[in-house]
């Protein structure tokens, strides 16, 4: 048996992506984490390539008979955006007023979610900046798909997706909708993302608002 990569923790995997990253740099780059595992990775990019750190929130509209399944996406930067799959919307059963409140309701929890993690500080403007978008492995990237097609629509001047380990279907998926893919594992025999780390411990709000107050100095430095 090939002996399998792992990365020690997050932040490891973080140091190992800015390391790629920084090979080819894009200039101004806002670092997009998507909490909570993605903050470890992200503020390590940023403290590499001197770049602002901010948070992309995603959340999922689940179908009425079965929340797991994604008929769309709120994706939440300096303004909530919102895309949908239309071929599963159509057949979900989704009345219009069930999809309001289901918008609604994620749009509340990104600003819930924020508050928590960011209190006042403003959201990074993006508009005409290069983002890189980074959590610390995807599985599916359904989801994610449908943020990173949200992201564009706040005309954003390009997406690098830096993650540390996906299977290839998802990484073929995400192409579709960001500029530039770095992924340092692509395993075609995936399970999880977990298995990939010898240090996969859940991470808690606490750490994340620990986190992003070293990197980015608020509420000291806004």
């Amino acid at each position: 048996m090939p002996e399998v990569y792992q990365f020690a923790d997050r932040a490891d995997a973080g140091r190992r992506l800015a390391d790629v990253l920084a090979r080819e740099p894009v200039e101004r780059p806002v670092i997009l984490a998507i909490p909570r595992g993605g903050v470890a990775v992200g503020t390590e990019i940023a403290a590499r390539l001197g770049a602002e750190l901010d948070l992309l929130f995603v959340r999922k509209i689940g179908a009425p008979w079965n929340h797991e399944v994604a008929i769309g996406a709120v994706a939440g930067c300096s303004a909530p955006q919102t895309v949908f799959n239309s071929d599963l919307l159509a057949c979900s059963g989704a009345t219009r007023a069930y999809v309001e409140t289901e918008v609604a309701l994620q749009i509340a929890e990104i600003d819930r979610q924020r508050i928590a993690y960011l209190g006042g500080r403003s959201a990074v403007a993006l508009e005409g900046r290069n983002v890189i978008v980074t959590d610390d492995g995807v599985a599916t990237g359904a989801t994610l798909a449908a943020g990173l097609k949200a992201l564009r629509l706040q005309r954003v001047h390009s997406i690098t997706l830096a993650i540390p380990v996906a299977p290839p279907e998802a990484i073929e998926l995400l192409s579709v909708s960001a500029d530039r893919v770095v992924c340092l594992l692509r395993p075609h025999d995936f399970r999880a993302v977990g298995p990939h780390y010898l240090d996969f411990a859940q991470v808690s709000d606490g750490e994340v608002i620990d986190a992003l107050t070293r990197a980015t100095g608020y509420p000291d430095n806004p």
